[in-house]
Parts: C-alpha cells; sequence; structure tokens
C-alpha cells in the first residue's frame, strides 16, 4: 500500500514535469477557440481553472488558482458528460476526494445515500445551495454503511441540470460557515440564465457478466430512463428566471449470490441499486429593485419513491414462518418502499449601505420520509396477517435567516472585512406507523412469534417524538492581500445553541507568490460539528415478548433514562483541529496543485453496541448492566462522544489544455487523494460502567478507517472539436474494507481500474447527441467469499467505493436552444 501511496504520487509529479516545457511551448502558439458548449447558460470544463470563486472566500474576484485554501471547481459540463444522472455518484466520478459508495440491503440508506469528503463522515461536510445552508434529511443511518450514526445531506434531491457548477472547498471552514464544515464544504452553485433552454433524455442498461462465489449468470436490462430539462426567461433590464425539471425512472438491479439453503440452488434475494421513481422541479430567479439593490431567490421540489429489498423469508428457514404459510407457500422477499418529499427554497435581498455590501436572505428546507413494508407479514398474527404495512414518518426542517457585510478597503494592496450574523431554527419529528407494522394484534397474537413487519418494522407510538432547537452565530472575515506576494486571512466564529451551549472557532491562512508561477498557501483552523437533532433524539424501540412479559430493546435518545440509567449524557459537539500545506503552479496552459492536509476530530459521536442484559444463568448474561437496565429492558443502544481520530492525506490535480488549430481542443486532468484515517481513541467506559462492556466493536471501527478507499486517482482526457467530442476517464479505486465480526469475516473490495468513455456531438444550439459506456471492462469489486455469505443474498461488499453494477451502457439525445 505505501508503495502505491508514492508511486501515485510519482505519477501525478511526472505529469507536472513532462507537461511543464510543453505548456510553456503551448502559451506561445496562437490556437483558435475551439467551441466547447454542450449546455448553454452553464460553465463549461474550460471554465474551471479561470471562474471566479465565492466559496473559501469573500473577497471579490479570486479564482480556483489565486485562492489560500484548495478549491474545486466542477462545471455543469463534466457532472453530465458521464452515464450517471445522480449528482452525488456524478460528484464522486469527477472529484477524487468524494467517495459516494452504493449500499444494498441497508434500508433506508439504500435510497438515500450519504457522500463523504476525505474519508470523514457524510456529515463532516457542510452542503451549501448559492452560498446558502441546506438541510440535511430526516434518515439518520443506523445500520454498518459508511456513514453509520450520521444524519447527512442528500445530494440527489438537486437535478444536475439545475446547476451552473459545484465548488467544493477541501479545507475546513468551521470558521467561516460554521456547524458540519470540518472536512470542507460543497457548494452547489445554480444556474441563471435569461434566456435560451434545453432538453435531453438519457436511456441506460448494464450488460454485464456477474462472477458471484457460487455462480455466474449474464444480465442485459435493468435500464435507467432521465428526462430533463430547462428554460431562461428574461424580464425587466436585468430580471432572470431559470426553470428546471427532471423525471428518472430506474429499474432495481440484482447481484446477489446463488442461495445454498434451497434446492436446486437459486437467487432467492434482491441486493442492488433500489427502483426510484423520482421527479424534480426547481426554479432560480433574480432581479434589481432600483439602483444598487436586488432581489433573489430560488426554490425546489423533489418526490422520489424508492423500493428495495430485504432479506428473503424462506420456509423451514426463517422462524415463525410457518404463521404465514398459508400466505406465501414459497417464501417471499420484503421490500422496503420510501418516499421523500424535500422542498429547498430561500429569498434574499443585496445591495450597498454607506458603501458596505449587504446581503440578507432567509431559507427554509424540509425533508419528510414515509415508510411501507410491502410483500411482507407480522408473524404474531398468524394467518390474519397483512402483507402491506405503513411504517410511519421522519421529518426534518430548518429555518436561516442571516445577514452578510462585506467591505474592500485601500490597506496594503487590498483589505476585505467581512462580517455577519446568522440564526437557525430546526425541527425534527418521528410518527408511529399503524399497529401491524410495529406490535401485535390486540387480541390472539401468537404465542412466541416476532411482532411488526418482517424486513423493516414500524415505528411505534413509543419512537413518537417531536423536537427543536435554536441557534445563533455571529462571525468576522478579514483577507488582506498585504504586498503583491502576500495573501493573509483572518476568520473567527462565536455560536451558541439552545441544547448543548456554545462554541468558538478560528481560523488562520496565508499565500505566498514565490513567482508568476509557484505559490505556497497553507491554513490552521479549529472546528467544530454540533450534535444533530437526529442523533439526539431518535429512537426505535422494538417490543418482544418473552417468557409471557414484554421486553423492550432498541435505540434511545442519550438523555432517556434508559440510556442515562447505562450512563449517557447530553451530547456534545465534535471538535476539531485542522492543518494544510501545499503549492501552486501554473505555466500556460498547464496548473498544478498539491495540498497536504491533517485533521485531527475529538469527542467525535458514535452509535454504541447493544449493552444487553442478557437472560440470569445463560452466557453473555451481564449483571453490572442488568442492574442498571429498567424494568422490562432487555438491551440498548445511544450515542455518546469520546471518540477520536486522526486524518491525514494529500490531494493533487494537475490540469494542461492544449489547443490546436487543426486537431481541435484537449483538456487533460489527472487527480488524486491519499487519505489515511486513525481512531486514536475509543471510549470503554460510561459515568455508570466502568469498564463498560464493549461500546464500540471492532468493526465500527474499521467503518471509520477503512470504510472508503485510502487511495483513489482519476485520468481524464477530454477533447473536442468543433462540435465533435470525446471523453475517456480511468479511475482507479484502493481497497476499502467491509467489516464482519472477527478479521476472518472481512471482506475487501481489493484493488481496482474503472474505465469510462462518451463520444459526442453537441453545439450550443442545436442538437445533442451522446453514447458512452460506464465500467467499459466490466470490473466488479472482489466477490463475497461463499464462507461470509450463508444467505446467499450479498453477492459483493456494498463499500465499494465504484459499486457493484458492472458494465453500463448508455445513450443521450437532446436539443439546445
Amino acid at each position: 500500500m505505501h508503495r502505491f501511496r508514492v508511486a501515485s504520487l510519482l505519477t501525478v509529479s511526472s505529469f507536472a514535469l513532462v507537461a511543464l516545457p510543453a505548456a510553456a511551448q503551448q502559451a506561445s502558439i496562437p490556437a483558435e477557440e475551439a467551441q466547447n458548449a454542450p449546455t448553454a447558460g452553464a460553465a463549461t470544463p474550460e471554465d474551471e481553472g479561470n471562474e471566479i470563486i465565492v466559496t473559501g472566500t469573500r473577497a471579490e474576484g479570486r479564482t480556483r488558482l489565486d485562492s489560500a485554501s484548495p478549491v474545486d471547481v466542477l462545471s455543469a459540463a463534466s457532472l453530465q458528460r458521464q452515464g450517471t444522472t445522480e449528482l452525488g455518484a456524478a460528484l464522486a466520478a469527477v472529484a477524487p476526494s468524494i467517495d459516494f459508495p452504493r449500499p444494498a440491503a441497508n434500508d433506508g440508506t439504500d435510497a438515500i445515500r450519504p457522500a463523504t469528503l476525505r474519508g470523514l463522515s457524510p456529515d463532516q461536510t457542510l452542503v451549501l445551495v448559492n452560498g446558502v445552508r441546506g438541510h440535511t434529511s430526516a434518515l439518520l443511518n443506523t445500520n454498518g454503511t459508511v456513514g453509520r450514526g450520521s444524519a447527512a445531506v442528500d445530494l440527489n434531491t438537486i437535478p444536475v441540470t439545475a446547476l451552473d457548477r459545484i465548488e467544493v472547498l477541501r479545507d475546513g471552514a468551521s470558521a467561516q460557515y460554521g456547524s458540519d464544515a470540518i472536512a470542507g464544504v460543497v457548494n452547489l452553485r445554480l444556474r441563471e440564465a435569461r434566456e435560451g433552454g434545453g432538453a435531453s433524455v438519457t436511456y441506460g442498461f448494464y450488460n454485464t457478466q456477474v462472477d458471484t462465489a457460487r455462480g455466474s449468470r449474464d444480465v442485459t436490462g435493468e435500464p435507467t430512463v432521465t428526462a430533463s430539462a430547462w428554460q431562461g426567461i428574461g424580464f425587466g433590464s436585468d430580471g432572470f428566471l431559470t426553470l428546471s425539471g427532471e423525471y428518472t425512472k430506474r429499474e432495481p438491479t440484482n447481484r446477489a449470490d446463488f442461495d445454498p439453503r434451497v434446492t436446486p440452488t437459486r437467487i432467492t434475494g434482491r441486493f442492488g441499486d433500489p427502483e426510484v421513481d423520482q421527479y424534480s422541479v426547481f426554479a432560480n430567479a433574480g432581479t434589481s429593485l432600483g439602483d444598487s439593490w436586488r432581489l433573489y431567490g430560488w426554490a425546489g421540489y423533489q418526490e422520489r419513491e424508492s423500493e428495495s429489498a430485504a432479506f428473503p423469508r424462506l420456509p423451514g428457514v426463517t422462524s415463525g414462518y410457518s404463521n404465514a404459510a398459508s400466505i406465501y407457500l414459497n417464501g417471499f422477499l420484503p421490500l422496503i418502499n420510501s418516499k421523500s418529499r424535500d422542498l429547498n427554497s430561500a429569498l434574499g435581498v443585496k445591495g450597498e449601505v454607506a458603501g458596505w455590501n449587504v446581503d440578507l436572505n432567509v431559507s427554509y428546507g424540509r425533508n419528510k420520509i414515509d415508510f411501507r413494508t410491502l410483500n411482507s407479514a407480522n408473524f404474531s398474527y398468524g394467518t390474519d396477517t397483512p402483507t402491506d404495512f405503513y411504517d410511519g414518518a421522519l421529518v426534518y426542517d430548518q429555518w436561516v435567516a442571516g445577514v452578510d457585510v462585506t467591505r474592500s478597503f485601500d490597506v496594503f494592496q487590498s483589505l476585505n472585512v467581512a462580517f455577519g450574523i446568522e440564526g437557525r431554527r430546526e425541527g425534527y419529528k418521528i410518527e408511529a406507523g399503524e399497529r401491524a407494522s410495529y406490535g401485535y394484534p390486540e387480541t390472539g397474537a401468537v404465542p412466541g412469534a416476532a411482532p411488526g413487519a418482517q424486513g423493516f418494522g414500524g415505528f411505534s407510538p413509543l419512537n413518537e417524538i417531536e423536537r427543536s432547537r435554536r441557534n445563533g452565530s455571529v462571525y468576522v472575515d478579514v483577507e488582506a492581500q498585504v504586498t503583491d506576494k502576500l495573501l493573509v486571512g483572518v476568520a473567527g466564529r462565536a455560536e451558541d445553541y439552545s441544547d448543548f451551549g456554545s462554541t468558538a472557532t478560528g481560523k488562520l491562512s496565508a499565500r505566498y507568490d514565490l513567482a508568476d508561477w509557484l505559490a505556497l498557501r497553507g491554513t490552521a483552523s479549529t472546528g467544530f460539528r454540533a450534535p444533530s437533532l437526529q442523533q439526539q433524539y431518535f429512537t426505535q424501540i422494538a417490543q418482544v415478548i418473552q417468557n409471557g412479559a414484554p421486553v423492550q430493546t432498541g435505540t434511545y435518545p442519550s438523555t432517556d433514562p434508559v440510556a442515562a440509567a447505562l450512563g449517557g449524557l447530553p451530547l456534545d459537539a465534535e471538535k476539531s483541529t485542522n492543518l494544510s500545506a501545499g503549492f501552486v503552479v501554473r505555466v500556460g496552459g498547464f496548473d498544478l496543485t498539491v495540498d497536504a492536509y491533517r485533521i485531527h476530530i475529538r469527542d467525535q459521536i458514535g452509535l454504541s453496541e447493544n449493552l444487553s442484559a442478557g437472560t440470569p444463568g445463560t452466557p453473555g448474561y451481564n449483571p453490572q448492566v442488568a442492574a442498571l437496565l429498567p424494568t422490562g429492558v432487555q438491551a440498548a443502544r445511544f450515542f455518546l462522544n469520546g471518540l477520536a481520530s486522526t486524518t491525514k492525506g494529500i490531494d493533487a490535480v494537475a490540469h494542461y489544455r492544449l489547443r490546436t488549430e487543426g486537431a481541435g481542443s484537449f483538456d487533460f486532468t489527472v487527480a488524486g487523494n491519499l487519505n489515511d484515517v486513525d481512531v486514536t481513541r475509543v471510549p470503554t467506559s460510561t459515568s455508570t460502567l466502568n469498564p463498560a462492556p464493549t461500546l464500540f466493536a471492532r468493526s465500527r471501527i474499521l467503518i471509520l478507517e477503512e470504510g472508503t478507499p485510502r487511495e483513489k486517482v482519476t485520468g481524464t482526457i477530454d477533447w473536442s472539436l468543433d462540435r465533435l467530442g470525446a471523453l475517456a476517464r480511468v479511475t482507479y479505486y484502493g481497497d476499502v474494507t467491509q467489516p464482519g465480526t472477527t478479521e476472518a469475516a472481512d471482506v475487501h473490495s481489493g484493488k481496482h481500474a474503472i474505465t469510462d468513455l462518451e463520444f459526442r456531438y453537441q453545439a450550443t444550439k442545436g442538437a445533442q447527441f451522446g453514447i458512452g459506456v460506464n465500467n467499459l471492462f466490466d470490473v466488479y469489486p472482489d466477490r463475497t467469499i461463499a464462507a461470509n455469505n450463508s444467505t446467499g443474498v450479498i453477492g459483493f461488499p456494498y463499500y465499494s467505493p465504484f459499486g457493484f453494477n458492472g458494465r453500463y451502457l448508455y445513450a443521450r439525445a437532446g436539443l439546445n436552444w
């Protein structure tokens, strides 16, 4: 592994050394700009190095290569030149520091997948929409997936067609933007167009050879179709209204292994991407109000219905199955149906007051997820069981109001002063499902049978909760161009939360230009992440009958009497110390950025294991836990602070633009991320348990340390000549560990390279056509060995950073006007 890291850095460095002379020579070659505008009104790939950025700095006119912090600028065109139409997957394909795995058989996480930056938790990356804080999903990831215990922003709620570009700040920025910005910031910048429009349809399907541990099969099909359109409308002297819409219909994929429990062996499970039926609409608008003020705002709504599968229930294998045998003679496969409704909106005004630029805005976001379990049974109901169940809902909403004030002064070369205040109100709610989804019938329960819907039990009245909190913050951000060569920035922020208290963070950044072609840069900052309402209040309590008495087990808030008895305390904020240092090289059409970083996080929040009392006289009985748990409670888990980790790594991005008169335009990019996460502290006691039973199992630590690739390197060539173009991309992924209960049960994804190709015909106005293939060579992660998969459901590790679906062919047709 160490050898590969060195080799990766040498690859990027060699690219730089080879390209530098060519770039210097290219600067003197007169070249005619080739036409390269796939989506009118949106940024193109050639803008990515020269566009003005607004993330990581509040000074006007700064570009990606002029900043003191590393910022990636990803154009709408680069996001659209691939087979996927999911924003999260598209972003991971072009940004090496971002990972977007495809979990399966993990309940709601299958449908609402979290992304990670620099291998850290999904909730440690702040997501902005046009610079305004976005809202998280109502879903809390409680299963054994990457991002376990987090409630993250659902990137896929924003259609790609609504975007102009994305800015990814790969640096701690809590002092500038507040909670969550420990790993960095993703700023989604919406398209602004007064005229023009476009529409496209993308159709794709899998053509793959599936080789699992117990057999092989060919799969052709499982199609996905996405139709999208946008229109720019102008009004007044400078007003604009940009409307965008997108519809996606995706059939489920299945990469399950053959089930050894049935004769003859066959595939009984469904393991892969869920079925999706989704539509999104977005509007972004702005207009002048007089000579010095401007009104702006946006609103977006998405409705997504997903259907994933649980593990199959087989006759003679599943306990309690006989209670539903007359309904499902040959067994059944429970389906988990989720319907997510997401609202994203903001309204603001900006203008000038006494020489100061003032921006006042208010935003509201809301996410509601309704759950149903289909094709299932409640064994405690016997033959009277329903087959479809309403399981309840999760709701999260967020109000944010803020004022940002900036002004430039003629001090030093220039001095930019910014300050502001922000207020936020968050709410969280759990709604119960119908009785049959979580419990026993009122009368006539089958003795000893498990209650609730098989596959996904509903939320009971014991789980219902409605909570809210408020916070206020103030910040100051000063950036000075001290000399032609020296840039210095200082930022500080103070926040006060109604639940856990106050915190303060700071950041110092600097950049020194040694020459026109070489600059050094570095930052030092402190950061924090407030515990989410989902982590503080999520409850999922199941009630079962043991020896004729009801017994409770499940997830409790840390301040609930059950968790408090075991040592649960009010959650505090996670805190971080971030250091980074790097350099920027640019000569002619070539640029290279290399940035090393170290992120130390303390008081990190984690979801404990189930602390179980057990049964007296049986193995596993814990008298210490039994003495603390209230009567009728068998086991409990809860969130607690106390983990600590250190993340070290290097990001490198090399980009070379070659413009020729006869052969067209070439954009070469090599980008890599080397990342190492080390958990340095694991709590072994609580306020009432010292020592405690295992609070965090080995598998939980491995999720943090090895759940994302330690190496990811992407090489891309994008060519265009008039209306023709082609793209080739190869992405190398390092090994990822999907932890088992023991080291022998661990599953590894292996080291693999994925190749993508696309050919296109397009014009600024007129027809567009494209054909392509993702995963040209039909590469899979290392298959799950048979010994680790007694059910035959899990064919491949769902921690795989590039998924496990195989070769995907697609075609795109559209029209710009």
